[in-house]
């Protein structure tokens, strides 16, 4: 028997990185159906800007201000936002940064700050998210833990190792915890976006082999894959998800079909940066 459709009005939802990209567009989507919302950021004046969308949308807002790689932060804006929503129904672990290059130029900071915010600050929220989402799951059946990886957590994309590894991190997470939580009544789905035209793409350029997304067809997809308990979300265009199955069923063939580019490669994405 399949399970029931997940109901996204009116859930008490926490989106980390909700400034801008995929975070904020995915709390105008919620908010659309009358969402209760902790919006988490680094910087308050794009948080503030998101929330009033939000208000615009029909949706309320919560703004924090957080920096995730922080020691105790993760916990601390899970806290402060199950006290200001009266609960938690999802939490959206969206928050995420990359810095891409040869392995060598990516300094020891910048490694220890992609792990931090994209693979531990995840782990650690889901840790001290999972009482208030249990207790909701009791309450009606409806809880869920977003994840949100990136094509780069399952086809290992040269110039991008650490911020690969990590991403796949946060894939093999979900999946774990997904398998622990069954029958609790707490979904967990992973989202494995490909590239996407958001503020955190700014500072690379277009990938050879690899095109951008509009952020809200995007969001749609990922929407209606929550609404569907699905386990995995792909949105990716047709090349990536190509490349994506190659890697599953011959990875040297992808070497092979990257080798050509590398130097091509490098210079696109060398200056990508988002910390």
């Amino acid at each position: 028997m399949s399970s029931p459709r997940f109901d996204l009005r009116g859930r008490r939802t926490l989106i980390t990185g909700a400034g801008s990209g995929i975070g904020r567009a995915l709390a105008l989507e919620l908010a659309a159906r009358q969402g209760v919302l902790a919006l988490v950021g680094r910087r308050p004046e794009p948080l503030a800007e998101t929330a009033a969308l939000v208000a615009e949308r029909g949706g309320t807002a919560h703004p924090i201000t957080a920096d995730l790689a922080a020691d105790g932060e993760a916990e601390r804006v899970v806290e402060t936002s199950a006290a200001a929503l009266g609960g938690l129904d999802i939490l959206v672990n969206n928050a995420g940064n990359v810095r891409a290059g040869a392995l060598e130029d990516i300094s020891v900071a910048d490694i220890r700050a992609m792990v931090q915010v994209n693979l531990l600050a995840p782990i650690l929220a889901t840790r001290a998210a999972l009482p208030h989402l249990r207790a909701a799951a009791d309450r009606h059946g409806q809880a869920a833990v977003v994840g949100v990886a990136s094509i780069a957590a399952q086809v290992g994309l040269p110039y991008y190792a650490a911020y690969g590894a990590v991403k796949a991190g946060v894939a093999r997470f979900d999946d774990a915890m997904r398998r622990e939580l069954s029958g609790s009544g707490v979904h967990v789905v992973t989202v494995y976006p490909g590239p996407v035209d958001t503020p955190m793409m700014a500072s690379a350029r277009p990938a050879p082999g690899l095109g951008r997304r509009p952020v809200d067809e995007v969001v749609a997809e990922i929407v209606a894959g929550i609404e569907a308990r699905e386990a995995a979300i792909v949105p990716q265009l047709p090349e990536g998800r190509a490349m994506s199955d190659l890697e599953a069923r011959d990875p040297l063939a992808v070497d092979a079909s990257i080798a050509p580019t590398l130097g091509e490669l490098l210079a696109a994405v060398s200056s990508h940066r988002s910390m």
